[in-house]
């Protein structure tokens, strides 16, 4: 299969742009080095054509877990094309704001106030702002993976710089005010006793925790969150922007019966079209007042009216249940090829973010070889599936009749010990750790 107009493509980016991607998990590095197609020219559905006009299936992240619905729905975009018709920015503010803070608080009837942005990233900085300015605290205990932002690479500064990083391997602090040291502390998922060390030591006012990854919570861990946030008087922050639309409609947290003060969502919520919402209690939301969180652009109007259509489409066709059928469906294949090949693989939840890996010393070049010969067979594919409304049965019928020769094939190269040999370039680069 030739892709070399888009491995040339990304090798000039990479002298323009640094990183060659404003995105990490976007990188070639991170999924085929020197043989990624890397660029798209086409997507729709499932199905996505490179420069080189290769058309592939996309077993993999799925815009990076932003498109649930599918590439360039009909739906969504029938809509956006309707507003950017009637103007996507004017002086005047779009009425779809309203409707759509209005349908957020329906599916979340703890909450009474929503504020907007258009990244996930952006809008954890708005929840962190609004609750610092509410508890009038600086200190942050946090669980999960939570963005770019300096109050959260804080944690990797340590009091020795040579020390910096210990903490999330992969994220890099420079250029972080060394000034933040110890205003961010992490704790691991479903460990109540380290949370509770850092409030016993610390005067914490915020708790940010992604209820979800890849692990369910146990032992009531979000419930015994919520008891100490209320405790201590900290607002308990939940960042949904991954977990949030995959299981129902709404926040992922509403299927453990544990409500947040303030909820972080994006990425799912308008599939594809840069949108993210901060959604809280009243009386913590209007914190927001006291300080200066303004932008331009959070108040074009391409953002709410994909996510409206999204949202609704997402309550009519069921979109969570979907998601749930076909990842479980993925994650069987996975199981029962692993065995029928002797490979030695774990399975993560949730269905709707299904992920294995290969446990082995060298998994990092299996899963690379992984990649190369699915690709080969014209999937984009690695060790995670965002499952998509787009994804049918057939497909992925398809798609594990592929994965059963390519983890053929693996198996061998694990019995010969040649993995290196059997790779046709570089290992893949492996991601940041999370603590989740």
């Amino acid at each position: 299969m030739n892709c070399q107009k888009g491995i040339d493509l990304w090798n000039k980016a990479k002298k323009l742009i640094p990183g060659g991607s404003q995105l990490l998990s976007k990188r070639s590095e991170m999924f085929l080095p020197d043989y990624w197609p890397s660029y798209y020219k086409k997507a729709k559905g499932v199905e996505i054509w490179d420069l080189d006009e290769n058309k592939f299936i996309d077993m993999t992240i799925m815009g990076v877990g932003s498109c649930t619905l599918g590439y360039a729905d009909t739906d969504v975009n029938n809509a956006v094309q309707k507003v950017i018709s009637e103007g996507s920015m004017a002086t005047l503010n779009c009425p779809e704001e309203v409707e759509l803070a209005e349908l957020l608080i329906e599916l979340h009837p703890w909450a009474q106030s929503v504020r907007y942005a258009r990244t996930g990233g952006e809008a954890m900085v708005i929840a962190i702002r609004i609750a610092r300015a509410y508890t009038k605290k600086d200190k942050i205990a946090f669980c999960g993976y939570h963005g770019w932002h300096d109050w959260y690479l804080s944690s990797n500064l340590a009091d020795n710089a040579s020390l910096d990083g210990h903490l999330l391997p992969g994220l890099n602090p420079n250029g972080v005010p060394r000034s933040l040291i110890n205003t961010a502390l992490p704790f691991e998922y479903n460990n109540i006793n380290k949370l509770e060390a850092i409030v016993k030591e610390n005067d914490i006012g915020v708790i940010v925790v992604e209820p979800l990854r890849h692990q369910e919570p146990k032992n009531d861990f979000l419930k015994k969150i919520r008891d100490i946030s209320d405790e201590i008087g900290a607002v308990l922050i939940f960042d949904e922007i991954t977990s949030g639309w995959r299981l129902i409609v709404g926040g992922a947290h509403l299927t453990f019966n544990v409500n947040p003060d303030i909820m972080v969502v994006g990425k799912a919520m308008s599939n594809g079209y840069p949108m993210a919402a901060v959604v809280g209690k009243g009386n913590i939301m209007d914190a927001a007042q006291t300080s200066f969180i303004s932008s331009t652009y959070w108040t074009e109007r391409i953002g709410p009216a994909a996510a409206l259509a999204t949202i609704r489409k997402m309550q009519t066709k069921a979109v969570p249940a979907h998601l749930d059928l076909i990842g479980k469906m993925i994650s069987r294949g996975w199981e029962k090829l692993a065995k029928d090949h002797s490979l030695d693989i774990e399975i993560l939840p949730p269905n709707a973010l299904t992920t294995f890996t290969f446990n082995y010393k060298n998994s990092q070049e299996i899963k690379t070889l992984f990649t190369q010969e699915m690709l080969k067979k014209g999937y984009l594919a690695s060790s995670s599936v965002y499952v998509s409304y787009s994804h049918t049965k057939e497909i992925v019928e398809n798609y594990l009749n592929a994965v059963d020769e390519t983890f053929k094939f693996i198996a061998q190269g694990i019995k010969e010990n040649n993995i290196l040999e059997l790779l046709e370039g570089p290992v893949a680069h492996s991601g940041f750790q999370r603590l989740t």
